[in-house]
């Protein structure tokens, strides 16, 4: 681990924060079961602006031409059956999703750990971000109906795919540059993916790899949890 001080730590969500098991087998199926109601919202500048980009997004990455109500369900379905990082489903799965969560329907998960380390952070005054691949929204969800509370008053800062890839080093660069304003031997990135890690390291984070159930240690510095994790 660097020398420098942490002045601010920027953590993932799945595999991180959260069991990658919520995602696949409470947020995904949810999304999934309650898909056709994005048609009564279809009126929604949001919505309406999200189906236009997958019309567009399927026909760049996939080659599809589709255009009515129907075939763009069919292609959000099947990317998030896919498990794609695409800006305009993680879009519509965070509405969706809001709507499960008002109601008591979802509640996020965060480990044991998670909360406590979290709060003690906060009060010694490091700053706190979300990077996911998961939309702003969504992440204020899962941390703000979580099974700990909500927990978002503890985050100043939320990033998604809309400021770049998680595994492009630029986009770390950009968030410590551009959207921090700190410099990035200031800043401790937390994941479980070693390509993600990487990319941070070469931005000039420091950087942990949590070993939540099921990762495997593959980079440099690990910790079993928040708790593990020393400053």
């Amino acid at each position: 681990m660097s020398q420098h001080p942490v002045r601010f730590i920027l953590t993932d969500i799945e595999g991180t924060t959260s069991s990658i098991s919520f995602v696949a087998d409470e947020l995904f199926p949810y999304f999934r079961t309650h898909i056709r109601e994005l048609l009564d919202l279809k009126d929604l500048s949001v919505v309406k602006d999200a189906f236009a980009e997958t019309i567009s997004l399927a026909h760049s990455a996939d080659g599809l031409h589709i255009s009515s109500d129907e075939e763009i369900i069919e292609t959000l379905h099947r990317w998030s059956v896919e498990d794609r990082k695409i800006t305009p489903l993680k879009t519509l799965q965070g509405i969706l999703w809001e709507r499960g969560y008002l109601d008591g329907t979802l509640k996020g998960h965060v480990y044991d750990d998670v909360a406590p380390r979290l709060k003690e952070w906060h009060d010694k005054g490091i700053g706190l971000g979300v990077f996911s691949s998961g939309s702003v929204a969504a992440q204020k969800l899962l941390f703000g109906y979580s099974v700990a509370g909500d927990l978002t008053p503890l985050f100043s800062h939320y990033f998604d795919t809309n400021c770049g890839g998680k595994r492009e080093t630029t986009t770390y660069t950009t968030i410590s540059s551009s959207k921090l304003l700190i410099s990035p031997s200031e800043i401790l990135f937390l994941s479980d993916i070693p390509e993600e890690l990487q990319a941070a390291d070469e931005a000039g984070y420091q950087t942990i790899q949590l070993l939540r159930p099921g990762t495997k240690a593959a980079w440099k510095h690990t910790a079993a949890d928040f708790s593990a994790i020393k400053l």
